[in-house]
C-alpha cells in the first residue's frame, strides 16, 4: 500500500495532483494556459498532444478527484450539466434510464428535450424506496441515476440497498453527490458505480468557477467516458481546473463548518412560528433521518447531515418579505459556496418542471432553499431572524 493510499482526506485534498514544479520548485503548481503542445516527432509527445484530449492541470484536478472520491478514475468537465449529459450519452437509442423525480430541473431538461429526442427514454420516479426502483426496471433500463439527498426536497435514497438490486439486474447505478461531495458521502463504497458532482458547488466552494465530474472505479466505464469527452467537447478551462484544485484543499475545513451551521439552523428554523415545514435529513421530523445516519459520514466515521435545508414559509407575502429583508443570505441559485444562498425552486433552479409536477412533490412557490455557509453561526440566525420577524 502507497504512502498516499493511507492519506487522510485532508491529506490528500492537499497534495494529491499539487507536487511542486520542477523546474522552480514553486509549491502551487503552475496553469498550463495551452491549447496545443509540440510534439517530438510524428505520435511522440511528451504526454499531451491537444488539450481537449488532456491538459497536465486538468490531469493533476483529475488525480486530486479521484483520490478523495476513493476512486482509481475521475473524468473532469466544463460544467456539472457537461458531466450528466455524457453519462447519459453513454447509452443508445432505445434504452431506458431511472432518474430520481426530485432531481435537478437541468437534468429534467437536458434529458426530456435533447436526449429523449435521440431516442433514449427516462422514467422520473420516487427512489427513497429501493423497492420502488426494482417494481420500474425494464428490460431495456440501462442506469438507475439517483439524487441522494435530492434538490430541494432533501429526499433520500438508500445507496446500498439501491446498489444491490442494480448489480443484481446488471444495470449501472450513477450517484449524483453534489449535495453531498465526498467528504459527506462514498457512494462508490456504497456500491454505486459512477458518482458525479457538479464541481461547481462544493468541490470550488467559492461561486468563481464553473465544472463538473464523473468518477468511478470501473476502467471500462473510465475509457468510454474520455471517448465521450474527445468526441464532444465538454473540456473544462485550464484555469478553471487550477481553480478548483486549490478549492479542494479546503473541502474538509469548508463542508464540515457548513454542514455544522446548517444543523443549527435547521433546529432553530423547525421552531419557528412563521415556518410551515422546515426539511433537513438531521431533523428528528425528517422520515428518512435513519438512513441519513446510516450513509452520510465524514472521513472519521462522524454523521454529516450537509449544508443543504429548506423551509416552506407557507405564503407568497411572507416569502417575498423574507427575501427582501436577508442581508446575509443572498438571493442566488447555486450552492455549496462559503457564503449563504436562497433560491426559490419553483422559479429558479426547478422552472424547467411542469408546475403541476413540482407541486405533486412538494415544490410550492412558498419553499425556500437554503445553502448554509461558513459565517459565523450567530450572524446567521440574526439574519433569519429578522427576516421572518420584520
Amino acid at each position: 500500500m502507497s504512502k498516499k493510499t493511507k492519506w487522510g482526506f485532508s491529506t490528500k485534498s492537499i497534495h494529491t495532483g499539487n507536487v511542486p514544479d520542477k523546474e522552480h520548485g514553486s509549491v502551487s503548481p503552475p496553469i498550463h494556459l495551452t491549447s496545443t503542445f509540440k510534439q517530438d516527432a510524428v505520435g511522440k509527445n511528451r504526454g499531451h498532444d491537444y488539450s481537449r484530449v488532456s491538459n497536465p492541470t486538468r490531469s493533476r484536478l483529475e488525480e486530486n478527484l479521484s483520490a478523495i472520491e476513493g476512486a482509481s478514475f475521475a473524468v473532469c468537465y466544463s460544467t456539472g450539466m457537461a458531466a450528466t449529459t455524457a453519462l447519459f450519452q453513454l447509452f443508445n437509442q432505445g434504452d431506458h434510464i431511472l432518474v430520481s423525480r426530485n432531481t435537478y430541473g437541468g437534468t429534467y431538461r437536458m434529458a426530456m428535450n435533447v436526449l429523449s429526442r435521440h431516442g433514449i427514454s427516462f422514467d422520473w420516479i420516487d427512489t427513497r424506496d429501493p423497492e420502488n426502483i426494482k417494481e420500474k426496471i425494464k428490460t431495456n433500463t440501462k442506469l438507475v441515476h439517483v439524487e441522494s439527498p435530492t434538490n430541494p426536497l432533501l429526499e433520500l435514497c438508500d445507496i446500498k440497498a439501491t446498489a444491490e438490486i442494480c448489480k443484481d439486474k446488471n444495470i449501472l447505478l450513477s450517484v449524483d453527490n453534489t449535495f453531498m461531495s465526498p467528504y459527506g458521502q462514498r457512494p462508490l463504497d456504497l456500491g454505486a458505480d459512477i458518482t458525479m458532482q457538479s464541481s461547481t458547488k462544493s468541490l470550488s466552494g467559492h461561486s468563481d468557477v464553473l465544472g463538473g465530474v464523473l468518477a468511478t472505479n470501473d476502467e471500462s466505464i473510465y475509457d468510454k467516458l474520455q471517448f465521450m469527452l474527445k468526441a464532444t467537447g465538454g473540456v473544462p478551462s485550464p484555469f478553471d481546473n487550477w481553480l478548483t484544485l486549490r478549492s479542494t484543499k479546503t473541502l474538509a475545513l469548508r463542508y464540515q463548518k457548513a454542514s455544522d451551521n446548517a444543523s443549527d439552523l435547521a433546529n432553530f428554523l423547525s421552531e419557528h412560528p412563521l415556518i410551515k415545514r422546515t426539511i433537513y435529513p438531521g431533523l428528528n421530523s425528517h422520515p428518512q433521518h435513519k438512513i441519513a445516519i446510516k450513509q452520510q459520514m465524514n472521513p472519521k466515521g462522524e454523521v454529516v447531515f450537509g449544508s443543504m435545508l429548506s423551509i416552506d414559509v407557507g405564503e407568497i407575502e411572507l416569502r417575498d418579505k423574507f427575501l427582501d429583508k436577508i442581508e446575509i443570505f443572498q438571493l442566488a441559485e447555486s450552492l455549496g459556496s462559503v457564503e449563504s444562498l436562497v433560491c426559490v425552486p419553483f422559479f429558479m433552479t426547478h422552472a424547467a418542471l411542469p408546475d403541476e409536477i413540482k407541486l405533486e412533490m412538494g415544490i410550492t412557490e412558498t419553499l425556500i432553499r437554503l445553502s448554509v455557509g461558513i459565517e459565523d453561526i450567530e450572524d446567521l440566525k440574526l439574519d433569519l431572524s429578522n427576516a421572518l420577524n420584520k
